[in-house]
């Protein structure tokens, strides 16, 4: 795998859920701070990933989270990226939740894990941007 460029976006994010009937909470669209937010549903739930102070409050709220992004566009066409990175960040123990975007890749890991992702990334040939506001 060439060597790849992810920055850190400078916020603590958040990962909650909420069931489909209740719908998707709307002024996370409306945010002008350039935040990164994401939202998947399925027939079962809706999972959201915002900066960590518009989250749900809850028990199927998991803040503590800070995002690396990779540098893109990334071509529909290229393997292998999310597999290279998070089995570096695999060997080196850290948990991790992604997300993909139309132009690139995104992952997630808790803010104590955070120098051990930061260090396994550098350690296996990435640049590493930290507190970018990608």
């Amino acid at each position: 795998m060439k060597r790849l460029v992810l920055d850190l976006r400078p916020d603590e994010y958040a990962v909650f859920r909420r069931p489909p009937s209740v719908g998707v909470p709307a002024e996370l669209f409306e945010l002008t701070e350039p935040a990164f937010v994401s939202i998947s549903k399925t027939p079962e739930e809706i999972s959201v990933v915002c900066p960590a102070r518009h989250a749900d409050t809850g028990p199927d709220t998991e803040t503590g989270w800070r995002v690396f992004t990779v540098r893109g566009p990334l071509e529909f066409t290229l393997t292998g990226i999310l597999a290279a990175l998070t089995g570096e960040l695999a060997a080196a123990g850290v948990p991790l939740f992604t997300v993909s975007s139309f132009d690139t890749d995104h992952i997630l890991v808790k803010a104590d894990d955070l120098d051990r992702a930061t260090n396994a990334l550098r350690e296996a040939g990435h640049e590493v941007h930290a507190d970018a506001a990608a």
